[in-house]
């Protein structure tokens, strides 16, 4: 069950190594400024509960949910379980954080705890327990396994994770526990949400940015997904490594001696003489390839970013 095809590794190598170059800078950088710090860590958690929510259905809008959990609003026309999801998602953040430290080690009772945050007063009868019977996924190429042996799966998810036999890093045994545990699907309700926390407690505590996943790439999420279940984790492993890289940009983007501007690709195009056209370099994008992260549908980068793999690129010839 635990056997990884690792051949996505040589296409994805380049985006890993600058993750772990950004990692390595923000490290030295720390402690970065407060009251930065604080502002981009809201905003972020804003975004995550947002994002995270609405690939699950929830009608709220970004500004809504703002809304929702700063100034205590309801949102007239929405459902009550909406605005649920918004505060409990906030509260899962909150207990999350609390368990970010170098030395954490993942395990069932966390998992379930952040299970329950996510679906207090929802459905409490489920909240933060495994599920006690079968399940179909609406869309999903597979079946979760029997009930049965849920917990037994989960427990040797866990073991995975912490013995990483494949001595993946630590972007892809993220990965890796994010298909492996939708896969398992071990609860009724709140998988999503939940293994989305859970990914994210795995690359915060080894230092990493969290990697907030766009509602506006649901269908290439649910799309990846689907190919992970046929042993190719590719398009899912990239979609990670774009998630990570917006973050990890945001936050190198509050240090001091930061020069590095992000621009929509469209408008560099416009501003800058560059070799290639605007479809090119969002090809590039789009295929990791170059340092580019994305908001919204827009993709944005830099001169230096497009440069750079023009020079790598005859480097290799």
């Amino acid at each position: 069950m635990w056997k990884i095809d690792t051949s996505y590794r040589e296409k994805l190598q380049p985006t890993y190594d600058r993750l772990y170059e950004k990692k390595a800078v923000l490290k030295e950088a720390r402690p970065l400024p407060q009251i930065a710090l604080q502002k981009i860590k809201e905003a972020l958690s804003l975004e995550w509960t947002y994002n995270s929510n609405s690939i699950e259905g929830n009608t709220l809008t970004l500004q809504e949910t703002q809304l929702v959990l700063q100034e205590g609003i309801t949102i007239k026309g929405k459902l009550l379980r909406e605005h649920f999801e918004a505060k409990n998602h906030e509260l899962a953040l909150d207990h999350l954080y609390s368990l970010v430290h170098q030395d954490y080690v993942l395990n069932v009772r966390d998992i379930l705890d952040l299970h329950q945050y996510v679906l207090r007063s929802i459905e409490e009868d489920h909240a933060g327990r495994l599920r006690t019977a079968g399940v179909r996924i609406a869309g999903a190429n597979f079946t979760p396994p029997n009930a049965r042996k849920v917990a037994d799966l989960l427990d040797e998810l866990i073991a995975f994770v912490l013995e990483n036999p494949l001595q993946l890093n630590d972007i892809e045994l993220a990965t890796v526990f994010h298909h492996k545990f939708v896969w398992i699907h071990p609860f009724f309700d709140g998988n999503g949400r939940t293994v989305r926390l859970v990914m994210n407690l795995l690359l915060l505590k080894v230092g990493f940015t969290p990697a907030i996943i766009l509602s506006t790439d649901r269908k290439k999420y649910y799309t990846a997904l689907n190919a992970a279940n046929k042993g190719n984790y590719y398009k899912l492993s990239l979609l990670m490594l774009q998630a990570l890289e917006r973050t990890m940009n945001i936050y190198l983007g509050s240090l001091p001696d930061n020069d590095m501007e992000f621009t929509e690709i469209s408008n560099l195009v416009k501003e800058e003489s560059l070799p290639y056209g605007q479809e090119y370099i969002s090809l590039l994008a789009r295929q990791g390839k170059i340092d580019a992260y994305k908001e919204g549908r827009n993709w944005l980068t830099t001169k230096k970013a497009v440069m750079d793999y023009i020079t790598n690129r005859e480097r290799k010839r």
